[in-house]
């Protein structure tokens, strides 16, 4: 059974590219081997991800997230049985939302700034399918 979750978390200090870069490399290690795709977001201290795969291991991940020092307030934003992934492309990509037009995230949310912990998770989950087909999304 495939499952998406969406959480979002602050950072514990300002985002910069070499934590970014850290997380990145660590996901596309661990995530191919157990089918989990997904998509990290970012906007100076706060952080949006979505994961798709089996039940099992995407609540694996997400038990060993919540671990995670590198963040805190760590908040599910949404939880789904899926029939098939919408972020398959990717053992993890990334979207650094700083660098966006700010018109993409007003369009799902009542500011133009990310602040993923008042938004209702469909509306998260609408943003980040428009990030994925937008082309924001980068892959290095």
């Amino acid at each position: 059974m495939l499952v998406r979750l969406i959480y979002c978390s602050r950072a514990q200090q300002p985002i910069e590219q070499a934590l970014v870069d850290e997380i990145l490399l660590a996901a596309r290690q661990y995530n191919p081997p157990l089918g989990i795709t997904g998509m990290l977001c970012y906007s100076r201290d706060v952080f949006v991800q979505v994961l798709e795969g089996s039940r099992a291991h995407v609540n694996r991940l997400y038990l060993k997230l919540a671990r995670d020092a590198r963040h805190h307030s760590l908040t599910l934003l949404s939880f789904s049985e899926i029939e098939q992934r919408k972020f398959a492309n990717w053992s993890m990509a990334e979207v650094p939302l700083d660098q966006l037009n700010a018109s993409i995230i007003l369009r799902h949310s009542s500011l133009p700034s990310l602040e993923p912990f008042t938004m209702p998770g469909a509306s998260a989950e609408r943003l980040l399918e428009e990030l994925a087909e937008s082309g924001s999304v980068q892959y290095r």
